[in-house]
């Protein structure tokens, strides 16, 4: 398992995780990219602790998600099963156990106050933090020539993952109202969503 995290985590990360993932009888199973997820977490009919994570991820977003998820197994075991997914027993978990990381000799230390930041009230996925998901995405290796919902003029025409295509339209407070084409229907988008331009 320690040369398989060394592909995809920070050095100075491997061992804390090796701990966490050992006292806390986790199966890891590092998958192909999912669009929809950067990692979940299932407990198995037999008890065994389940998590998987994309591997596809670089390395400092990885991190992110592992934790997240082995905090997922430790607040049900330690609140029970009965606890909200992303409520505030996961989060004062998720806090608990990523703090130990949130060190220069682990993050960038341009990271670093925008993780202090978002570990204040983390959210259900890292993405819905626009500043933080902006600046891990810089560590991408596969950078693609997407842009971003933000970046592009009201009335864009663009692509999203799965082939449909949108009319930017108005700001709500924080995400953007953009129209799909084909059904005229009205969808919210986070503003650091990743999409190709088609026209502007």
């Amino acid at each position: 398992m320690n040369e398989v995290l060394k592909k995809y985590l920070p050095e100075r990360a491997i061992e804390p995780c090796l701990v966490l993932i050992k006292d806390n009888g986790v199966h890891l199973k590092i998958v192909n990219e999912r669009v929809t997820r950067h990692g979940d977490y299932r407990r198995l009919p037999n008890g065994l602790h389940h998590i998987t994570v994309n591997s596809s991820l670089n390395k400092y977003r990885f991190l992110i998600t592992l934790v997240h998820e082995i905090a997922h197994l430790v607040a049900f075991e330690k609140y029970g099963r009965q606890i909200l997914p992303h409520g505030i027993e996961w989060k004062r978990t998720f806090q608990y156990l990523m703090l130990p990381f949130i060190r220069p000799e682990i993050f960038p230390s341009k990271l670093l106050p925008l993780l202090a930041n978002h570990f204040k009230n983390p959210k259900a996925s890292s993405d819905t933090d626009a500043k933080l998901s902006i600046a891990l995405k810089q560590f991408d290796s596969h950078n693609k020539d997407n842009s971003y919902i933000f970046e592009l003029p009201i009335g864009s025409v663009f692509r999203i993952y799965n082939g449909k295509l949108f009319k930017k339209g108005n700001k709500r407070v924080k995400r953007y109202e953009c129209i799909e084409i084909a059904t005229g229907k009205v969808y919210i988008f986070q503003p650091n969503a990743e999409v190709e331009l088609i026209t502007d």
